[in-house]
């Protein structure tokens, strides 16, 4: 292992040599385009940092009308439709109360002549 007075004597060796080599002819101006490319590209970096809007965390929207859960069943179906949901589908939310059929099994809503909805997750067709 060299030590550091090892590697100063190199350093200075080379100096004194630089006429010799391609670093007298090419490696200040090498040096010079290195740093000049490194800055413009930190320069850019910074550019599209500041073109980036700002990161915001908001409080999430409320439902202002929360859908209670009905205690009729656990599959729902409207009288004059064809097909049965989870409560909490999105589409079982438009079944009108006066419409509304529940059942506690989902055999008992496919013994009824009801199929499942395709458009409720969970529910596979069969």
């Amino acid at each position: 292992m060299q030590n550091i007075h090892e590697w100063s004597q190199k350093i200075k060796q080379t100096g004194k040599n630089a006429g010799e080599g391609w670093m007298a002819e090419w490696g200040i101006a090498a040096i010079i385009f290195l740093v000049a490319l490194a800055s413009f590209g930190l320069g850019r970096l910074s550019i599209l940092e500041e073109v980036r809007p700002p990161v915001s965390i908001r409080e999430a929207p409320r439902d202002t009308s929360p859908r209670a859960m009905a205690l009729g069943g656990l599959f729902v179906a409207a009288r004059s439709g064809s097909v049965y949901y989870y409560p909490w589908c999105t589409s079982a939310s438009k079944i009108k109360a006066t419409n509304t059929v529940w059942f506690e099994t989902e055999a008992a809503a496919k013994r009824a002549g009801y199929a499942p909805a395709k458009n409720c997750k969970g529910l596979a067709p069969q």
